[in-house]
């Protein structure tokens, strides 16, 4: 029963602000204008992809609290949060200060920014740039509260700060349309959400407000264990983007907005397997030290029910794609890229097992496998997909994406069943 409400918390706090974001996105560009909301997007991509300066601390640090929980090493935990919390806080502090570093020349000369908000960009990619510690703590912040499954507490701040995002700078919009102030606000809103989520892990655990000594053995634990998630989060979107160039190279330009366009909506799919991964990476955590039969069981449930409740969607998708397509932009658009629409249907339903068994995996204590799988993925995906797109064009590289994500679900789903079976044997202790 706790599973399921935390599932349906988790859909709150994650789907209440894209509903949001889909009705005030129209009135932002409106308001705006193309340009100046283009560069505000272009932001958070540059920040979005620096925030990796965690180095996966944040997942680290929630499997580690949970392994304690499940151990009855409860009085470990401290030492562990304010271990991970100082490395994470000058990690935050690096980052930022190698994105400001950076920002004059990004706008200057490597970011296509129109030269009439050149003016306005730097001071906001500066502000920017400040929060990058605040977003890093409030990572870290948020992995104590589910490791302890926390999941309302999580998302009763994250649902509404998550709507703030998008109605603060909606709210501002009649009287200015300056990037830094828009930035400005949307930085505050992080602040408040790593306050209030500083207060609840003080609530939960009052001996966090008191210093404890740095533990050297769990810091090698945390960069351990980050340094295999740091290498699969930059993996996996050159996974991404390498097809895009390709087909950019190997096609053309216009051929990338057909396949970005659909790709950039059925992937919101994927928020399905990740809110049950969000709850399932610390149990599985926690229960693992308690032995395997009782995460198998977990494993196989989840699995089932994420068959029934991905089966409907991919289904539904993959039949309404050109239609939709029609109606959201135009037939002819729509009669390019809705095959590609209907083939990423198919494949995001088949990576939605394979989040599941990488969840499972990592919490072991073996993201050096999943890190490993991303590398290979890489390497082995390069050739197949310019084949396919030389010789299918754009539904070649669709396809490529789904045998790609087929072959990852597969070695993901072997290498559960054998941490599960005890014959991988686990890194962390």
């Amino acid at each position: 029963m706790r599973f399921a409400t935390n599932i349906l918390w988790n859909l709150l706090g994650t789907g209440l602000p894209l509903l949001v974001a889909i009705a005030a996105v129209p009135p932002l560009i409106s308001g705006l204008g193309t340009a100046r909301f283009g560069v505000l997007s272009l932001a958070w991509i540059v920040v979005g992809y620096f925030s990796l300066f965690d180095l996966g601390l944040g997942r680290a640090m929630t499997q580690l609290i949970a392994q304690r929980i499940g151990t009855g090493q409860d009085h470990q935990i401290p030492s562990l949060v304010w271990s991970a919390m100082s490395l994470m806080t000058i990690l935050g502090i690096v980052g930022g200060i190698v994105v400001a570093l950076l920002s004059p020349w990004l706008v200057g000369s490597q970011l296509e920014i129109p030269a009439g908000l050149r003016a306005e960009t730097l001071p906001a990619f500066f502000l920017l740039a400040a929060s990058i510690p605040i977003v890093i703590l409030t990572t870290a912040l948020r992995g104590i509260l589910e490791a302890r499954q926390q999941f309302a507490v999580v998302n009763a701040v994250r649902a509404p700060l998550g709507v703030l995002t998008y109605l603060g700078p909606l709210a501002v919009l009649p009287h200015t349309t300056s990037l830094p102030a828009l930035v400005a606000i949307l930085v505050v809103i992080r602040l408040l959400t790593c306050v209030v989520y500083l207060v609840a892990c003080w609530r939960l655990y009052p001996e966090l407000r008191r210093p404890a000594s740095v533990d050297r053995r769990q810091l090698r634990q945390l960069l351990s264990f980050g340094g295999w998630m740091t290498l699969s989060n930059i993996a996996a979107p050159l996974l991404l983007y390498v097809g895009r160039l390709s087909l950019a190279v190997l096609v053309s330009a216009e051929a990338v907005a057909y396949f970005s366009t659909p790709y950039d909506v059925v992937i919101n799919l994927l928020i399905i397997p990740g809110v049950f991964v969000s709850v399932l990476f610390p149990l599985f955590a926690q229960q693992f030290p308690q032995g395997r039969e009782s995460v198998s069981r977990l494993y196989g449930r989840s699995m089932l029910q994420l068959f029934a409740a991905m089966l409907p969607i991919a289904l539904v998708t993959y039949w309404t794609a050109r239609p939709i397509l029609e109606w959201w932009i135009y037939p002819e658009f729509a009669s390019h890229s809705y095959r590609v629409a209907q083939w990423l249907a198919i494949g995001i339903f088949i990576n939605s097992f394979g989040h599941v068994s990488q969840a499972l995996v990592q919490a072991y204590g073996r993201p050096d496998l999943t890190a490993k799988l991303h590398v290979a993925e890489l390497v082995a995906y390069l050739p197949y997909m310019a084949w396919l797109i030389r010789h299918h064009g754009l539904e070649g590289a669709a396809i490529a994406w789904v045998i790609r994500v087929a072959i990852s679900t597969l070695a993901l789903w072997v290498i559960a069943g054998r941490c599960l079976s005890g014959s991988i044997k686990t890194k962390v202790h």
